[in-house]
């Protein structure tokens, strides 16, 4: 991943032309590159970029690096939403947005999507603004990106009866923390040793708190027939199931990931 975005070479490039050599004046860099990698910095990280429904969304420090397995829930809410019989461009809801990849995802896949990301982190809200800088203006290095841009407001969901004068809403959308405090032994120093802490875990005595937080904005501001989906932790599928079942929502179903473990909630 290193040499191909630093070099512009392939995986391949050292089998099919063994005498291909890293230019003299490219050296220092990448052993800058390789000393970060070595002390365990994550790789998107360094490059500064990380891969995510087919787009490049710029990630560093502070900031969760996007996982394969949330591209899952943009298709499943992009679905959804394609299902739904409207006569204007939805119009979604995205807490605890991070990057911003999931709300820039779906308003890239729905060209007339009204989407607004929450967070309480300004580090994350940095990043997740200055995706695709050149949307709304000029030139882009983003072929082909037209349709509004996502707006990212700072909010605490936790705050579950804040004034928010927005809605309502087609879709809410969620990824929130989910990992134990007692996981923290199962995760790896990439991980635990650089990405945001408060974007990853959850008090062992009280891990579903986003849930019932997520449950409550969607009560607030979901309209009736729309849709939420949320990323939970794969050893609480039937517990955070029912939290949106005591809150009033029905079809509360437990959907699986890449790997068959239970990974979202869409009710």
């Amino acid at each position: 991943m290193l040499c191909r975005e630093r070099l512009g070479v392939t995986n391949y490039t050292h089998i099919v032309e063994p005498e291909s050599a890293v230019p003299p004046e490219r050296e220092a860099d990448l052993e800058a590159d390789l000393r970060r990698l070595c002390a365990g910095e994550p790789i998107q990280y360094v490059l500064g970029v990380a891969e995510f429904c087919g787009h490049r969304f710029a990630v560093g420090p502070g900031v969760l690096v996007p996982r394969p397995e949330t591209e899952l829930l943009v298709a499943e809410t992009v679905r959804a939403l394609r299902e739904m019989p409207l006569d204007r461009g939805p119009r979604v809801l995205d807490l605890c947005t991070g990057s911003g990849c999931i709300a820039w995802s779906v308003a890239l896949e729905i060209r007339d999507a009204q989407v607004i990301g929450v967070d309480l982190s300004e580090d994350a809200l940095r990043y997740a603004r200055n995706q695709f800088p050149s949307s709304a203006g000029s030139s882009s290095s983003f072929a082909g990106l037209t349709g509004e841009s996502p707006t990212f407001l700072q909010a605490d969901i936790l705050d579950t009866e804040q004034a928010f004068p927005y809605g309502p809403f087609d879709a809410v959308v969620s990824n929130p923390p989910y990992v134990m405090e007692r996981e923290r032994a199962l995760m790896r120093p990439n991980v635990l040793d650089w990405e945001p802490a408060s974007a990853l875990f959850v008090p062992d005595d009280d891990p579903l708190l986003f849930y019932r937080a997520v449950a409550r904005w969607a009560q607030r501001f979901l309209r009736p027939g729309g849709v939420g989906l949320v990323e939970i932790n794969e050893a609480l599928g039937p517990e955070t199931a029912a939290v949106f079942r005591a809150a009033g929502f029905k079809n509360v179903q437990i959907l699986p990931d890449f790997a068959h473990k239970n990974r979202f909630i869409r009710f």
